[in-house]
């Protein structure tokens, strides 16, 4: 019994004591947690530096080259009478408009025009050792970082004066949370990356520049400027005492300044002299009389070092209809360059810093609103002034696009970027919608040719009907018997018929995708995809001029579409180049389309019958487009000559007091060839080109023929014809031979 008792022990003994798995298990646990927590941080390591590294590929992009603003936007046009060739001592260009913020100042200085002594109160007070460092105070950063974690804090900086430029610059600004960390490691990036680009003089001359000094009314912008306002001077005549003002109000601007506190001003300028002092950039007695000088506050702004353009200065007054349409095309332009929107886009162009170069013919554009306000050009001899309530708007542009003039209204304008007919309103083109959405077209897919024969015969599309011009009672058949005419009679003539017969053979979606990515009309309905309007123009909405008489000068350059425009050039105020138009087209149609087309039109006005013979000129060639909208409401002309492309609209923007649309009276108003020949006229008749045969013109292209053909046939005429006629044809899709 003894010795069981002994083994028994003895194998205890062996045994392990129920402390050591609990210190096993322990360790084993601790092990396991620190494994996890390094792993995790391994992962955290690798997420957080893929992440960081994202910036350090994707924010290295900032240019210190004069990247400032001013508060003034200039508009130009080429000056008419310069000489390109001669290079005569005359400015190329001439002030046409300014916009101006008069609560916003920014002026350029290069570094070797800013007194040491500025440049040293900056430096020391806002980052004295920016000499020494690669652009970032990292000590400085990380608490700037770590304070963005903790609740209730105050703002804390840390910035570099390298920093600091590349956040007004940019204007990522964002101080608190993810994005405030986000913004710093972006910064931080960025900083890092300018040191390697820049020199610390490049670095601290825009940082000087860009800086605020504003007050709480005014948007200051950069020393000079500061210098300008706050002290009527030029920076280089700035003393220590004033630099100090200056640099030490520069964490708070608003509250520091020395106009809306002088208290607060006095205080930071106290804490610059300190600095510099303590640095050794100045000494006790420079130091003390710095501080105790009193300041003489001007408190106003000096422009004439600003101006550039003689003008520029003084009250603009009204702006003209071409300027409304130029600003509102650089709203769009500068936001689409910028990735803002077009009401961000008026602001930045209102505070201003652009350079605007426009397309206007000056005395073009002068000389139509003089017209467009002269009632005789309009109405009959017997017309009552008191009645002449007739609406108009017109537009005038070359062959690539340029407007060159433009006119919204009959009456002098009064309103500043107000309702512009020609540009913000959409009426119906009536049949001056047929060139574009059907003959064109149709010409252009070989479905047609100049003496293609048509009937003009009572025909029923999508539940339509559409009636017949001519048609006379048969006696004989007890009929009715209806005529046959050729493509350019029926359209001379402008006759529906076979404008609805092509759209059925083209299908309307082939149209009106024609006039949407062909010829750039943007504002149609998807219920314009249908016969009516793209026969006869009875759009939902309806076109705006311009964008019509652009769509015409297919017919004048070849088939070129080129986008509209009514400026051709944006520089920011560093002169970067931010739009250019460029020479880019869209071959909407064929040359051999476009120039059968052409002298077909040329029947519309040159022939007897043509709809639009009262816009004949008498020295210079023209071809164009009659429209009249259902019941008279809508008159269009869109006009041809060598030079230019021209349309007019006229009607009314009231009902009658049934509610019908009102009607243009025949009766008081003249034809709207006529109208448009009056307008534009003295103006065409004057073009450098007379003929779209001349050179630099629109002469017969090699893919079009000039043949004879039978006028009873429509076919190419022989010897065997007696009644012949001049037509032209592509030489692909010529007619047979007439053996009538």
């Amino acid at each position: 019994m003894e010795q069981k008792r002994r083994n028994k022990t003895k194998h205890r003994k062996r045994g392990t004591h129920p402390a050591v798995h609990i210190l096993k298990a322990m360790g084993t646990l601790l092990l396991s947690i620190f494994l996890i927590i390094v792993i995790t941080m391994s992962i955290f390591g690798t997420v957080l530096t893929i992440y960081v590294l994202n910036f350090a590929d994707t924010t290295t992009d900032i240019m210190l080259e004069k990247s400032v603003e001013s508060n003034i936007t200039r508009f130009l046009y080429d000056n008419p009478d310069y000489d390109e060739e001669t290079d005569e001592p005359q400015d190329k260009y001439v002030l046409y408009y300014t916009l101006r913020n008069e609560y916003k100042h920014q002026l350029w200085v290069d570094l070797d025009q800013i007194p040491q002594v500025v440049q040293d109160a900056f430096v020391y007070t806002e980052d004295e050792r920016f000499y020494a460092h690669d652009g970032v105070d990292f000590k400085s950063t990380f608490a700037a970082f770590v304070n963005a974690f903790l609740p209730n804090r105050a703002r804390r900086g840390g910035s570099t004066i390298t920093q600091q430029t590349i956040k007004n610059l940019t204007g990522d600004d964002a101080v608190s949370g993810v994005q405030g960390i986000e913004r710093k490691i972006r910064e931080v990036f960025r900083a890092i990356n300018v040191e390697k680009t820049y020199t610390k003089d490049d670095i601290l001359e825009a940082y000087l520049n860009v800086v605020p000094q504003g007050t709480s009314k005014y948007d200051i912008i950069g020393v000079q400027s500061a210098a300008n306002f706050y002290f009527g001077k030029d920076i280089s005549e700035l003393d220590l005492a004033e630099a100090a003002c200056l640099a030490g109000m520069n964490n708070a601007p608003s509250a520091n300044n020395p106009i809306d506190n002088i208290k607060n001003n006095n205080i930071r300028r106290k804490y610059c002299l300190d600095h510099m002092y303590k640095a050794g950039a100045i000494d006790s007695q420079e130091y003390e009389d710095a501080l105790n000088e009193p300041l003489e506050i001007a408190g106003n702004f000096d422009y004439s070092s600003e101006t550039i353009y003689d003008g520029e200065l003084e009250d603009q007054g009204m702006t003209d209809w071409y300027l409304d349409a130029a600003i509102l095309e650089a709203r769009q332009r500068i936001a689409s360059e910028r990735g803002i929107t077009t009401d961000e886009a008026a602001e930045l162009i209102s505070n201003g810093g652009f350079t605007i170069y426009t397309c206007v013919d000056i005395d073009m554009q002068h000389e139509i609103e003089k017209k467009m306000q002269d009632a005789s050009n309009f109405t009959t001899w017997y017309m009552d002034p008191a009645d002449d309530t007739l609406w108009s708007a017109f537009v005038c542009m070359d062959y690539k696009g340029n407007v060159k003039a433009v006119c919204g209204s009959r009456s002098e304008k009064d309103e500043i970027l107000g309702w512009n007919q020609a540009v913000n309103g959409a009426r119906s083109p009536g049949s001056c919608i047929k060139p574009i959405a059907s003959y064109a077209p149709a010409l252009d897919q070989d479905l047609i040719t100049m003496t293609s024969s048509y009937n003009d015969k009572p025909i029923k599309l999508n539940g339509k009907d559409w009636p017949v011009n001519y048609s006379e009672f048969d006696a004989s058949q007890g009929n009715w018997s209806y005529k046959n005419f050729y493509t350019y009679q029926m359209l001379l003539k402008s006759l529906n018929t076979m404008p609805a017969q092509l759209i059925d053979q083209l299908t309307p979606s082939y149209s009106y995708n024609f006039l949407k990515s062909k010829l750039d009309i943007t504002n149609l309905l998807d219920t314009d995809n249908d016969y009516a309007p793209l026969t006869v123009g009875a759009f939902g909405y309806g076109l705006h001029l311009d964008e019509l008489v652009g769509a015409y000068m297919i017919f004048g350059n070849g088939g070129k579409k080129y986008e509209k425009s009514y400026i051709y050039k944006i520089e920011d105020a560093a002169g970067k180049v931010i739009y250019e138009k460029t020479d880019g087209y869209k071959q909407a149609v064929s040359d051999s389309t476009a120039y059968i087309m052409n002298r077909m039109m040329q029947y519309v006005i040159n022939d007897k019958e043509g709809t639009g013979r009262y816009a004949k000129l008498k020295k210079t060639d023209l071809v164009g487009k009659t429209g009249t909208s259902e019941k008279w409401r809508d008159l269009n002309f869109v006009g041809c000559t060598p030079d230019y492309v021209s349309g007019i609209w006229v009607g009314y923007n009231e009902n009658n007091e049934d509610g019908e649309p009102r009607s243009v009276s025949s009766t008081d108003y003249q034809n709207i060839g006529a109208i448009w020949k009056n307008i534009f006229g003295d103006i065409a008749e004057s073009e450098p080109h007379k003929s779209f045969d001349e050179e630099g013109c629109f002469p017969m292209p090699d893919t079009v023929v000039k043949l004879n053909f039978c006028t009873s046939t429509g076919l190419i005429a022989t010897d065997r014809c007696g009644s012949q006629q001049v037509g032209y044809f592509k030489a692909s899709n010529v007619p047979g031979y007439c053996y009538h």
